[in-house]
């Protein structure tokens, strides 16, 4: 594929106004939520498609996460930090681009954006209240205190939200009550929780008394 050829795919999938070429290696996709960058090396080698996601304070709590998915999920696309901004990124050898494998990183560099931090904050919520659960569990712990233990930590702003308002703050504790209660058949006092601070020996909250 040569770089005309690039710019053209993308004009036939989102309409000619919606690529822009800003310099003479790199051209900008923009079309409705979509923002696209295809940057070429200087010998025209090697392309790389970047899309914008967060800025990089809002990913570093993330950062474990990013990096998992990185080897488990996200295929030819990688998260990646610069310029204090998260990106996903593609990058291949332009000479061998093949259409169907473009076609098949646009649509995850899509998807990717599309789902943003939202999906990540869900799993690191999903594995606190493992964490939780197991923990209260091995300490012959009820679903009903383990609750109020959950309510003890979020209103001591142990687990974030002291700077919401205060019916953002019960909206998200409802979410977070209802996590627990969706979860608390799936953990067992044995099982082992992966991917967060527990996973490295770090002591689980568990009941304030």
């Amino acid at each position: 594929m040569t770089p005309a050829e690039l710019q053209d795919v993308f004009r036939s999938r989102y309409g000619e106004e919606a690529v822009t070429v800003v310099a003479p290696e790199a051209f900008k996709v923009e079309f409705h939520s979509l923002i696209l960058y295809g940057i070429l090396s200087r010998d025209h080698l090697w392309v790389r498609l970047l899309a914008p996601v967060a800025s990089a304070d809002e990913a570093r709590p993330f950062l474990e996460q990013l990096m998992a998915a990185n080897f488990e999920d996200t295929e030819t696309v990688r998260y990646a930090l610069q310029d204090e901004m998260l990106w996903l990124v593609f990058q291949h050898q332009l000479e061998r681009l093949q259409r169907l494998d473009l076609e098949e990183a646009v649509m995850m560099l899509t998807d990717l954006r599309k789902e943003g931090l939202e999906i990540l904050a869900s799993n690191r919520m999903e594995m606190q209240l493992q964490q939780i659960i197991q923990a209260n569990k091995s300490r012959g712990q009820s679903l009903e205190s383990t609750l109020q233990t959950l309510q003890h930590f979020y209103q001591e702003g142990l687990m974030g939200g002291l700077d919401q308002p205060a019916d953002e703050r019960e909206a998200t504790l409802d979410a977070w009550r209802f996590q627990l209660t969706r979860l608390w058949d799936t953990v067992e006092p044995g099982d082992a929780v992966l991917g967060d601070r527990g996973a490295q020996g770090e002591e689980s909250p568990s009941d304030p008394d």
